[in-house]
């Protein structure tokens, strides 16, 4: 069953509360989005480390009921 934009939104905020989270469908089809993440939480952090953050905040969804994910992370930038 395909996931709702409204859904992965949820799931990342309730991990990363901080989170701006935007979410784009890439096919219309509920089952490929594309999820840009700003997180403070991500400071410091690698690349991947960032994007296991966003994955375990989507608690095995990733590859099962949200097939694919473009996945965009970044501490929010500093004046």
């Amino acid at each position: 069953m395909p996931m709702e934009p409204h859904v992965i939104e949820q799931m990342i905020k309730e991990a990363l509360p901080d989170a701006e989270v935007y979410i784009t469908a890439l096919a219309n089809d509920g089952d490929h989005y594309r999820a840009q993440v700003v997180s403070e939480a991500f400071r410091g952090l690698s690349r991947v480390k960032q994007h296991q953050l966003v994955y375990a905040a989507l608690k095995g969804n990733v590859g099962g009921a949200l097939h694919a994910l473009a996945l965009e992370t970044a501490p929010p930038e500093t004046a």
